[in-house]
């Protein structure tokens, strides 16, 4: 059985691919642990740590990954492989465990940064005015 999920975080996407098989994690067709820094990496597999490893070595995750940053791509993928384990297994209490570890692991962070306005360097801030 295939499942296809998707996770979202600021103006990452990630496209999550569940199947049976023997472990294998990969990033944008590329084994989870080269992924670079190793907090991403840890943040990546998050999903499988709460859940637990045995659930790990039964099933293959592949995830393509576009836009943002490194950590929002980290935060998208984490959102996609939990997302996809849930539906893979169609479990409660794993979908339980995950809402209760964190909320964001079954749900897209909606949070966008505010464009910048004019009248000042950035969104809010406006520049200085001196009299004198």
């Amino acid at each position: 059985m295939v499942t296809n999920t998707s996770g979202k975080k600021k103006t990452a996407i990630a496209r999550a691919t569940i199947s049976d098989g023997e472990g294998r994690v990969r990033v944008d067709s590329r084994p989870v642990e080269l992924v670079e820094p190793e907090l991403a990496q840890l943040k990546m597999l998050e999903p499988f740590r709460i859940a637990d490893d045995e659930l790990r070595e039964t099933v293959d995750v592949d995830v393509d990954v576009e836009g943002g940053g490194v950590m929002g791509q980290a935060d998208a993928a984490r959102t996609a492989i939990a997302r996809a384990l849930v539906d893979h297994t169609n479990d409660a209490e794993l979908r339980d465990a995950f809402m209760e570890f964190d909320r964001s692991l079954l749900v897209n962070d909606v949070r966008q940064s505010e464009s910048k306005k004019w009248g000042g360097p950035g969104a809010r801030a406006r520049y200085q005015k001196s009299y004198r």
